[in-house]
């Protein structure tokens, strides 16, 4: 049985360690940070993901999972080696890979054996060669000939169900070198492996597209609905019913046909722009994916722009904003539609009143210079105490089944802006609001 590392305590890297000790193995999770570290060795998680705080407990116990901030004793105590650091966008679109390099360079350095390294960051493609030449860069400058192989194994786990998608997916992807790699991931993946789950085993290229592409299929559905939603919304056709019969046609299938403010989180938006930069940059432009990345863009402004258009003049107005994260059951807030469309009503005048079930301190931090503006309340109906206007910018569960007459009766105006068609409009209509929402015409 090999024994793992996992380098990167995010998103990514959490879940994989976890549930890999969870599978029975002994797992070293490594992060640089210190702090994280001591939490996570207390059992404090320092992100929000249904489900992972109880199986971290639990391989604490077992002592099947342990957390270091020492890179030497995390490399020279594993046979396998997950890489899942950030890597975080840069400003003309392409993929920020410091902290992929730097774990490849301290392997090189640190390395004391075979080793089989499995890049589990989303990287573009032709990344796990270069991640060889440094490894080997390393290796020469120490004058040792170890073995190793990279490994291409993309994640295609979603926020607020990544423990789930680990454990039951729908497929593994691994881009190998060789048949040894290959048997060191069949062993690593011997759980699912026996359960039949569908390995889809290729070259490393491939494997790192397969990523890419995937991410940029599901982004383009999204925005093809939202464009669908924008035409019912001017032809007086409902986006449900449409989105609900093309949904039954196999060749569809309802997923991601859910038409609302756009895409966002730390994969969608990433992803696309750095596919749509790799093929300008090969000579082979991505167009579709490039006319979804504009589409998901504007498709915030049509958002405000039905605010404004209802509402006129926000200066001063209080909006009560539900929801902050990019989805619901998480805390993450990067790239958030909820965020952006805050952005441009608080530019317009708007004072805020907002509420989010797990994503309030994140937004604390990064919105600190906007206090004046922003209101944080306790809860939905703390939010929409004197609102002009509420806004449903995240589905989460609790604002599904919200009581709207004590909603109404607190607050000054009654504009309801359902940007995620979470209510039914005679539902809301009945009680005095001025129902809005995305792609749906009255008496629907």
């Amino acid at each position: 049985m090999k024994r793992i590392s996992v380098v990167g305590t995010g998103y990514v890297g959490l879940v994989v360690g976890t549930c890999m000790a969870d599978f029975g193995r002994q797992v070293i999770c490594l992060d640089k940070n210190e702090s994280i570290i001591s939490d996570l060795n207390k059992g404090v998680v320092p992100i929000f993901e249904p489900g992972l705080e109880d199986i971290i407990e639990r391989n604490l116990y077992y002592k099947r999972l342990e957390f270091t901030a020492d890179s030497a004793y995390a490399i020279e105590n594993a046979e396998v080696i997950f890489v899942a650091v950030g890597t975080p966008p840069l400003e003309d679109g392409d993929v920020d890979l410091q902290y992929v390099f730097a774990v490849a360079d301290e392997i090189g350095q640190l390395m004391n054996g075979y080793k089989t390294v499995v890049m589990k960051s989303t990287v573009p493609v032709g990344t796990a060669g270069l991640i060889r030449q440094r490894i080997e860069k390393q290796l020469e400058l120490r004058g040792v000939a170890y073995g190793f192989d990279v490994v291409s194994n993309p994640e295609f786990l979603r926020e607020g169900a990544a423990v789930y998608d680990f454990t039951h997916p729908d497929r593994i992807v691994l881009g190998v070198e060789n048949d040894r790699a290959l048997r060191v991931m069949e062993d690593v993946y011997r759980v699912l492996f026996l359960n039949d789950t569908p390995f889809e085993i290729t070259d490393n290229e491939t494997a790192e597209m397969i990523k890419y592409a995937s991410n940029a299929f599901l982004a383009v559905k999204i925005s093809y609905i939202n464009e669908i939603a924008n035409l019912c919304d001017r032809a007086g056709a409902d986006v449900h019913k449409v989105a609900k019969a093309m949904g039954r046609d196999g060749r569809i299938s309802p997923k991601f046909l859910h038409p609302g403010p756009g895409y966002g989180g730390s994969c969608f938006p990433k992803d696309t722009k750095a596919l749509a930069r790799l093929g300008r940059a090969l000579g082979s432009p991505v167009h579709l994916i490039e006319q979804a990345i504009v589409s998901n863009e504007n498709q915030i402004v049509k958002m405000v722009d039905k605010v404004l258009s209802a509402v006129g003049d926000l200066k001063e107005k209080k909006i009560a904003l539900l929801g902050l994260t990019f989805k619901p059951k998480t805390d993450d807030i990067r790239e958030a539609p909820a965020l952006a469309i805050m952005e441009r009503l608080i530019e317009a005048g708007a004072l805020m009143r907002v509420f989010d079930p797990e994503g309030m301190q994140n937004t604390m931090k990064r919105y600190g210079h906007l206090d004046m503006a922003i209101t944080y309340c306790q809860n939905e109906y703390e939010a929409c105490e004197g609102a002009d206007a509420l806004i449903i910018a995240t589905e989460w569960h609790q604002f599904r089944y919200m009581d709207l007459p004590r909603i109404k009766s607190h607050m000054d105006g009654n504009y309801f802006f359902d940007l995620r068609n979470v209510y039914e409009r005679r539902e809301v209509e009945i009680f005095g609001f001025e129902y809005h929402c995305v792609g749906r015409p009255k008496g629907s």
